[in-house]
């Protein structure tokens, strides 16, 4: 079984599943509203949109017989925070990189 966030990276590999998540930023929309701009079948964006649903990125509601599709927000952040910190950890490392670098006995000056 995948952890949850390397699923939602999964989901998000696909270019159509990006677009369909752009989409949806703008808000609720139903199957057949999201797979306009695509040049696809239903059902084949319903497989798409199955995946972005497994991996909690879209959540399916029920209203008459129209079952929209929305973004889950949340779950994007978890995302971004994961992304956060390992950006904050890179550029600490080529901070001290560049400070040890630059020190008069660091790499940076010596004998080359």
């Amino acid at each position: 079984m995948t952890d949850p966030l390397s699923s939602k990276f999964a989901a998000l590999a696909d270019p159509t599943r990006r677009a369909m998540l752009a989409r949806l930023a703008l808000g609720e929309t139903t199957l057949s509203d999201l797979a306009k701009p695509f040049e696809m079948s239903i059902p084949a964006v319903a497989k798409h949109l199955a995946v972005l649903e497994r991996a909690g990125l879209v959540k399916r509601g029920r209203r008459a017989q129209s079952r929209p599709a929305s973004l889950q927000v949340t779950e994007l952040a978890e995302m971004t925070n994961w992304i956060e910190r390992c950006r904050v950890h890179w550029e600490g490392s080529f901070d001290r990189l560049a400070n040890y670098l630059d020190a008069p006995e660091g790499g940076g000056s010596g004998n080359g």
